[in-house]
């Protein structure tokens, strides 16, 4: 079904953006060049490559697909989950997911049609709209909420790697059990690192609630760039870099192995959304 293609095409683009992100710091570790950078400056390294126009246009359309999958989860629930708080919960982060990979996709698109200024991704987009939020009614507040949440998000990840929640999505019975194993601790790995790092953003978004400032509010390129600046940082910067390389592998288990339902979804979506509007 044309679902289960563009959720695979999706995880596939979703892993290459993270491997990007990864190698990239991993240089800034072992001081053999790279940058540390979150997934704006990803499209821009991946933009910078032989042949990275085309790539990009690959990537972009993998993108495009994440985003229509995630909303599909959002909305046609294709897992029956339960109408229970924590399954709406998941549903609404579905929705958020989705919106927000779409955006990256259209800012890739930019890149490749050369609409976005070749200094894009240097400024911290997070510290922006964080400042805008502030500027709302009761706006500190909702960046306190978001801090609160995020952190709430990176540690049902890091209980979610513990526990291997994620296995009873896989079908890795064509693999031998030698290698189901290290693909398990290396998607643990993955899931667990990307569960630090928004324990650490969310930290980010407090700390800009307690200071009223929102230049202290920061994504992933501003967390192992804070990294980077520790004690032993190159060591942390390394070890968080690996995670997310391990993620990155995690995405390509899913574009393969991931076990896709879609009982619920309809066969022409277009046509199913027309009804829905008309109705």
């Amino acid at each position: 079904m044309w679902v289960e293609k563009l959720a695979r095409a999706g995880y596939a683009a979703k892993g290459v953006v993270y491997a990007t992100i990864g190698i990239l710091a991993i240089q800034v570790a072992i001081s053999a060049g790279g940058k540390t950078t979150g997934s704006s400056g990803a499209l821009q390294s991946i933009a910078s490559q032989p042949f990275g126009q085309f790539l990009l246009i690959l990537v972009a359309i993998g993108l495009f697909c994440y985003s229509l999958w995630r909303l599909i989860e959002a909305i046609f629930d294709p897992e029956h989950r339960r109408t229970d708080s924590k399954n709406i919960a998941k549903r609404i982060g579905y929705l958020f997911s989705g919106i927000i990979y779409g955006a990256l996709g259209v800012q890739a698109v930019m890149i490749v049609t050369q609409a976005a200024s070749s200094s894009q991704g240097s400024g911290n987009s997070t510290s922006d709209w964080t400042a805008k939020l502030m500027a709302q009614p009761f706006g500190r507040w909702l960046v306190a909420l978001v801090g609160a949440i995020t952190i709430g998000v990176g540690l049902y990840r890091l209980y979610y790697a513990y526990k291997v929640k994620f296995r009873r999505k896989l079908n890795l019975r064509e693999l031998d059990v030698k290698t189901e194993k290290w693909v398990i601790r290396i998607s643990r790995f993955g899931i667990a690192a990307r569960g630090v790092i928004f324990v650490i953003i969310g930290f980010f978004f407090l700390q800009a609630f307690r200071q009223y400032d929102p230049s202290e509010a920061k994504g992933l390129d501003g967390v192992l760039q804070t990294l980077a600046q520790q004690p032993y940082g190159k060591i942390l910067l390394g070890i968080v870099a690996l995670g997310l390389i391990a993620y990155s592998i995690y995405l390509f288990v899913q574009s393969r192995y991931r076990q896709i339902p879609v009982s619920n979804v309809p066969d022409s979506l277009p046509r199913e959304l027309a009804n829905h509007r008309y109705k």
